[in-house]
């Protein structure tokens, strides 16, 4: 197993880990919620037989009126919560990201992408792009491979990007790309009531290649 796929299982196994805890708590949190709506709509139905029989028709249109506004609210509620899960989840991520970032395996990792780059280009010109945190490893990797590597004006969280002019292509392997696509894709599946467990889903793309991933 290359070290892009241990990364990539690492990192799977790290984001199923957090699915699964996100989805439990989004769960539970769901289960309060619906208990709440039900106990409500039940007492509101009781208030209403004890009416008079000609305001029947106008308490049940009212009610319904009222309880479809609290399931509006309950659900925007839910959606609030998705979010600030899905922001924790992807801040763990980032985390990860940096600590590997501090690891021999990283550089390892950007000869990879370098070669591939290399492989990719075949006789065409190509510019190869690292993050300035990278500057020291990029040196050390144009020296090594004999290849011209550029400082990025900006920073992009890590990896690499590169050009090939006379292909119009643009490879973006950078992890903030990868972040991006990842936080887009990602989407929680809550269960409806009576059926058990949940899943979130996700799925990442690379543009250019995947870099030897």
């Amino acid at each position: 197993m290359t070290i892009e796929e241990k990364l990539k299982h690492f990192q799977d196994i790290c984001m199923e880990d957090a699915r699964d805890r996100s989805s439990r708590m989004l769960d539970d949190y769901m289960k309060a919620l619906e208990k709440t709506f039900e106990e409500h709509k039940q007492a509101e139905r009781k208030n209403a037989d004890l009416q008079v029989k000609l305001e029947t028709e106008k308490l049940e249109r009212e009610i319904n009126k009222k309880l479809s506004i609290e399931q509006l609210d309950l659900r925007r509620e839910a959606g609030h919560r998705q979010d600030e899960l899905k922001d924790k989840l992807f801040v763990e991520l980032k985390d990860y990201l940096a600590n590997f970032m501090e690891t021999e395996e990283y550089e390892k990792f950007l000869e990879r992408q370098v070669h591939w780059v290399k492989d990719f280009a075949g006789d065409e010109a190509f510019t190869i792009y690292m993050d300035p945190s990278d500057a020291e490893r990029a040196r050390r990797i144009s020296l090594y491979m004999g290849v011209a590597i550029r400082i990025s004006d900006y920073s992009f969280l890590g990896g690499i990007r590169a050009v090939i002019p006379g292909r119009h292509i643009l490879i973006d392997n950078s992890f903030q790309t990868r972040l991006e696509e990842a936080r887009h894709n990602f989407k929680f599946t809550v269960q409806e009531a009576g059926e058990t467990g949940s899943e979130a889903g996700r799925s990442t793309s690379s543009k250019g290649g995947n870099g030897g991933e």
